[in-house]
């Protein structure tokens, strides 16, 4: 089916990796609808339209150059706000979600110029080391685009650019740009990237020494399993599934309905903390992370991912239906995107949906109608479509639930409803996540100014 808010979306890209092109989009079906999509300076508008206005510490670097037949486009942004490093590469406007040469070649070049000159200026000393190009890809934001003639694509999905000259093309072209840049037209800007990449490099010495302090309390050393867990039969991590609920009364309705032979519950006490607004240090103090942690296997954070050391290949956060129970939700999602974000990418990590009612006809007959809705709409539908006496159950909690009722409607593979959690464009759930999550306020107070008229109020626990 047409959709013209993807096509649109669609445009919108090739219009930014296209600043020569004006793209216009006509819908005739049932009124007539015409969008025009043009942006003049290319990708240093769109990496300004990613970043928004505030937070970056300079204006956008932008490189455009051609060698050897190839076209080579560059953008650059550094935040203070941010801590991500955000990377969006293309090979002839097609989207490389999973790099290739150009990116190899784009880190290499902008990890090499900036220790080299860090080194000409005195900010690196002789007995220090270079910088990790991590560090100084912290609060980066950067576009990469490449035009070639003969493009070699690889990967299952075909989004992975495999062309071995590349690489040197880019570097060449970026390595010439950016020491011109920064050495010799805006030294200024310079100084501030490579003072962020050292306080970064600092950063991560000390959340290592916490870290380390934390290790010897035994925090990730995963010795003993955490005592809330009731652990499933199996030891086959492909057959096994954990539930992640919130408090005792639905931890003791879920652990009686489950199967125990490969399915495990955790119950948390309450709220996790926010991952996105803590450091490491009172990170790995929490006892609800620390359960969250050894119970599912994680190593540390941000570590290199590892799917065999995972205890179970399904991850089910099963929350009530209502706001305290989505702000959990939110919580332990954001703990998954911030701390192994691979989870998610991996497709691990699942929501259930248990029912929001019960609805029964009344009377004593043994085979009167029993249903469950999950929604508010699917409520009114059979409440209308039925004409006999119904009774109505507003389910409030999982605690609510009894066990049998827990296990046809939310738990049994058979009938359950899951939502596996994606992340379609990274980008922009970073920005969601900074705002909505983070430790500013007037972005979030502005965010909900702007879209608070989408919301029905009628809606909010769903």
């Amino acid at each position: 089916m047409y959709d013209p808010f993807t096509l649109g979306c669609r445009l919108n890209e090739l219009a930014f990796l296209n600043s020569d092109l004006n793209l216009i989009i006509e819908d005739r079906r049932n009124e007539f609808i015409k969008s025009t999509f043009f942006h003049d300076n290319g990708i240093a508008e769109y990496i300004t339209a990613l970043c928004g206005e505030s937070n970056r510490i300079h204006e956008p670097i932008k490189i455009e150059e051609e060698f050897k037949g190839v076209k080579v486009e560059v953008a650059l942004v550094w935040s203070n706000y941010n801590y991500q490093e955000k990377i969006l590469s293309y090979a002839n406007n097609i989207k490389t979600v999973e790099g290739g040469t150009h990116v190899d070649g784009f880190k290499n070049v902008l990890t090499r110029t900036i220790n080299s000159l860090g080194r000409k200026n005195g900010k690196l000393k002789e007995n220090q080391p270079n910088l990790a190009g991590d560090f100084i890809r912290e609060g980066l934001t950067g576009i990469i685009s490449v035009k070639l003639p003969e493009p070699e694509f690889e990967g299952q999905v075909k989004s992975k650019l495999g062309n071995p000259d590349i690489r040197g093309i880019v570097d060449q072209i970026m390595g010439e740009k950016l020491k011109k840049f920064f050495e010799f037209e805006n030294p200024e800007i310079f100084n501030l990237i490579i003072d962020k990449s050292i306080s970064a490099f600092q950063a991560s010495e000390a959340a290592k020494r916490a870290r380390e302090i934390v290790r010897r309390k035994s925090v990730l050393e995963f010795t003993t399993l955490p005592g809330k867990l009731a652990d499933c039969s199996t030891r086959d991590p492909l057959k096994a599934e954990i539930f992640i609920v919130e408090g005792d009364s639905a931890g003791g309705s879920a652990k009686q309905a489950r199967n125990r032979k490969f399915q495990a519950i955790l119950p948390l006490r309450g709220k996790i903390i926010n991952i996105e607004k803590t450091d490491e240090t009172k990170l790995y103090r929490n006892s609800e992370i620390q359960a969250l942690i050894s119970a599912l296997g994680l190593g540390t954070r941000g570590g290199n991912f590892d799917i065999d050391q995972l205890r179970y290949r399904r991850i089910i956060i099963m929350t009530d239906a209502d706001v305290d129970g989505a702000h959990i939700k939110t919580l332990l999602l954001t703990f998954f995107y911030r701390y192994q974000r691979k989870l998610i990418e991996k497709g691990l990590v699942f929501i259930a949906c248990p029912p929001l009612y019960k609805i029964q006809e009344s009377g004593k007959s043994k085979k009167k109608l029993q249903e469950y809705c999950y929604s508010e709409g699917e409520l009114e539908y059979k409440l209308l479509k039925n004409e006999k006496k119904i009774n109505v159950q507003r389910f409030k909690g999982l605690g609510e639930m009894m066990p049998i009722q827990l296990w046809e409607t939310t738990m049994n593979p058979e009938n359950r409803i899951l939502k596996r959690v994606e992340v379609v464009d990274a980008i922009k759930a970073d920005r969601i996540f900074n705002v909505l999550m983070g430790d500013k306020v007037f972005p979030r107070k502005k965010f909900i100014q702007i879209h608070s008229d989408k919301m029905k109020v009628e809606n909010i626990d769903f």
